[in-house]
């Protein structure tokens, strides 16, 4: 991998993002997470839309967060349990 540059993992594979990519993930679909495995620096812009109702699944950490109407946060597992 050249140096600096971060590898977006999803179920498709990995690819290698260089300067000037753009990489869309929509919701729903595969489950993703970026790495970057050197020491340089790099320089990552993420862009998304973060509403009251918005949710999130991390099936490789049984982790469920979901955005309340008051702006916090809430982490549970699967099965509802609160982190």
């Amino acid at each position: 991998m050249p140096d600096g540059e971060p590898t977006l993992f999803t179920d498709a594979g990995e690819m290698i993002l260089r300067p000037g990519m753009v990489a869309g993930v929509t919701a729903g679909g595969s489950a993703h997470h970026l790495e970057k495995r050197t020491d340089r620096d790099c320089a990552i812009l993420e862009i998304g839309d973060r509403t009251a109702g918005d949710a999130v699944d991390y099936p490789d950490d049984d982790i469920q967060a979901m955005r309340g109407g008051d702006g916090q946060w809430r982490y549970t597992a699967r099965d509802g349990t609160p982190y």
